[in-house]
């Protein structure tokens, strides 16, 4: 294997590393954003953490 090959194959298992962990939620919802609501303003880093964790935790959370 080339140190090319490595390379490309670490900065996949990276990107694959950060969609399974969510850490790339926010990027993720910028590129929706400007395809999809191209007018209005996106929301800032914090705002969208903070209405992630309301989302998340809002509700029951119970599985009976």
């Amino acid at each position: 294997m080339s140190l090319r090959q490595a390379r490309r194959y670490a900065a996949l298992l990276w990107r694959w590393l950060r969609a399974a962990s969510g850490d790339d939620a926010y990027e993720c919802y910028r590129a929706h954003h400007a395809a999809r609501h191209p007018l209005e303003p996106p929301m800032s880093r914090r705002v969208f953490y903070e209405d992630a964790q309301r989302r998340k935790w809002s509700g029951v959370s119970r599985c009976c």
